[in-house]
């Protein structure tokens, strides 16, 4: 297996323990690590995430409570993977925080590729014909998912264990200098009532990593079903 980040550049639980809107701001420009069985290392700044607050939330699976063993995940520690199918296709990978019992989590929504490019793409191209450009390799929940070769075995993982092969690092610095943060409603809530115009997705201005390219804004969707 590839040698681990140093355990002191881990993302401790303590940065997880804290709302999911606070979250979702300090997870960007962070690093989303994930070690293969066969020791390959792939990376991925994060450039897109979105907040779900628990259950007030309508867009949120933990909506009025309803808690299921698929959704058990959401209820642990701050640091927990919570991962999810959906559409018969796709996974989606969220951080819980807060606190154990809440249930509240962050998706992260895009990546920008760091390492492993390769990999990546080969994890990317399985399931269709041709090179995947780095710009689509995590742009999306569900890409990113595909090329860090996130699935359900992952739903529970603890980020904060030094012997996990999923967890999240410092990385170089949160934003640089030129970049900036841009705060909008989520993508794909419109069933969520009021809930779907509340401004709780962030991403950095101009990444071509982002989903939907990095000017767009997102409009709260088409009324699909829950991210988180």
């Amino acid at each position: 297996m590839a040698s681990r980040a140093p355990r002191s550049v881990l993302v401790s639980r303590r940065f997880y323990a804290r709302p999911a809107d606070a979250l979702a701001v300090a997870l960007l420009g962070r690093t989303l690590v994930r070690v293969l069985d066969d020791g390959t290392r792939l990376a991925g700044r994060i450039v897109e995430t979105e907040a779900y607050l628990g259950t007030e939330d309508r867009a949120a699976h933990c909506f009025a409570g309803r808690r299921t063993p698929r959704k058990e995940s959401m209820y642990a520690r701050p640091g927990t993977a919570y991962v999810y199918f959906t559409y018969g296709m796709h996974h989606c990978f969220n951080v819980v925080c807060g606190r154990v019992g809440t249930p509240a989590a962050v998706l992260v929504r895009a990546l920008e590729p760091v390492e492993g490019h390769e990999a990546m793409r080969r994890l990317r191209s399985a399931r269709r014909a041709g090179s995947v450009p780095d710009t689509h390799l995590c742009s999306g929940p569900g890409r990113l998912c595909e090329a860090m070769g996130i699935d359900l075995k992952d739903d529970g993982v603890d980020l904060a264990d030094p012997a996990s092969r999923l967890f999240i690092v410092r990385g170089a610095g949160r934003l640089s200098a030129d970049e900036s943060v841009r705060n909008t409603a989520r993508i794909g809530v419109a069933y969520a009532g009021d809930w779907a115009d509340r401004a709780l997705r962030w991403f950095i201005v101009g990444n071509p990593h982002v989903s939907r390219g990095g000017s767009r804004e997102g409009s709260g969707g088409s009324g699909r079903r829950p991210l988180a």
